[in-house]
């Protein structure tokens, strides 16, 4: 498989190595194409973090991050950044930023709202959707844009049970349209993480505990015995 990123003993200190935050240490992570990976912890554990290094916000302080040039990649945050303008112009920015001629800009971003269901606000002032609108407005920018990697910052947390199942469908949706796919998401929501994960990668303190495919992750007997840390969120999250 296509290894997408590789990351290799990176930590992030936020301040004075000595007296400020370590928010990832000595974490070691490979993506391959295709895979669908959830990041829980607890808030504070990393997981933001480890997100923002893989999408090149945050640069490691230490380690090394290889990313494959080839792979076209977005991210979504809990609360998407959308421009006081149209819907539909939220969407054509994005292309016409990275050199799409705004014609063409214009036609692709029509059919990722058609797919994400929001054609009819395509006129619409992004700034006064709701909240699952508005992270399905940032699905479609992702989708316009092609992107065949997606990072997912808690992407339903603050949405209502109805706007979080519409948004989960088209997450899987997006991340099961082809064989290569890749997904790599934060999430609390365990049953999600069962939904859409192929893969799970616990974190606690910005170090990475366990790293199991998700039947093992859930595997109450094998967590337990092998990995306390992980098993005692799990059972605590699902409480």
């Amino acid at each position: 498989m296509t290894q997408v990123f590789g990351l290799t003993q990176a930590s992030v200190h936020f301040g004075r190595v000595a007296s400020g935050v370590c928010a990832l240490k000595d974490v070691s992570v490979t993506v391959r194409a295709g895979e669908r990976i959830a990041l829980v912890g607890a808030n504070g554990s990393g997981k933001s973090t480890l997100l923002r290094v893989l999408h090149g916000l945050t640069a490691p302080t230490g380690g090394q991050l290889l990313r494959n040039p080839l792979m076209r990649q977005a991210m979504l945050f809990q609360r998407p950044h959308l421009m006081r303008m149209p819907v539909l112009s939220n969407v054509i920015l994005g292309l016409w930023l990275r050199g799409v001629p705004w014609r063409d800009a214009s036609h692709r971003a029509h059919v990722a709202l058609e797919r994400v269901g929001l054609a009819d606000l395509a006129q619409r002032n992004a700034r006064t959707l709701s909240g699952g609108q508005q992270q399905r407005v940032a699905l479609a920018r992702a989708w316009a844009l092609t992107a065949q990697v997606l990072l997912l910052d808690e992407p339903t947390a603050s949405l209502d049970p109805h706007a979080k199942r519409e948004v989960e469908a088209l997450i899987h949706d997006y991340a099961h349209q082809s064989a290569d796919m890749t997904l790599v998401f934060a999430s609390h929501n365990l049953g999600q993480v069962k939904r859409l994960a192929s893969r799970v990668i616990y974190l606690e303190q910005g170090r990475v505990l366990a790293d199991l495919p998700v039947e093992d992750f859930f595997a109450g007997d094998l967590l337990q015995r092998q990995y306390p840390a992980a098993h005692l969120f799990v059972k605590g999250e699902s409480a």
